[in-house]
């Protein structure tokens, strides 16, 4: 991958749906360069897909937090049915470091996400954890 493909993925970043020749001209080459680049780039996996961001997912959750678990003993799997059982839980992923889960969370308010933090923070086995709220989402990745 060399300069002209970064920046046009810098580019398909801020717009996926930007035209080859708005690409083009943006890079200072041809079209057939940029359809080109786009084809070898899906090709060998660098670029995996393209996603669209609606509004209304956008607006369902106001309040948007990560949640890092540290986890004592064996108690992952269950904890992780657990979490997958709660509505505010997005996503779940395992980790490696300190922390051995961290889980998506999305709500309308703040208090609906203090009550689902305090919820977690009982589950059997939950040693430590540490939240970090969103503020502002600038890249979503499928």
């Amino acid at each position: 991958m060399d300069e002209t493909d970064r920046k046009l993925i810098s580019a398909l970043r801020h717009d996926a749906r930007a035209s080859l020749s708005d690409l083009a001209q943006g890079l200072g080459v041809s079209r057939t360069t940029v359809r080109g680049r786009i084809e070898r780039l899906r090709r060998s996996d660098e670029i995996l897909g393209f996603s669209v961001v609606l509004k209304g997912d956008a607006a369902r959750d106001p309040v948007r937090g990560l949640m890092m678990l540290g986890i004592e003993g064996r108690g992952t799997e269950r904890i992780l049915r657990q979490l997958n059982g709660l509505t505010a839980v997005r996503a779940t992923h395992s980790t490696n470091g300190r922390w051995d889960l961290i889980v998506e969370i999305g709500t309308e308010t703040l208090e609906d996400l203090d009550v689902t933090l305090a919820q977690i923070r009982k589950f059997d086995g939950v040693a430590q954890s540490e939240t970090s709220l969103l503020l502002n989402t600038r890249k979503a990745v499928s």
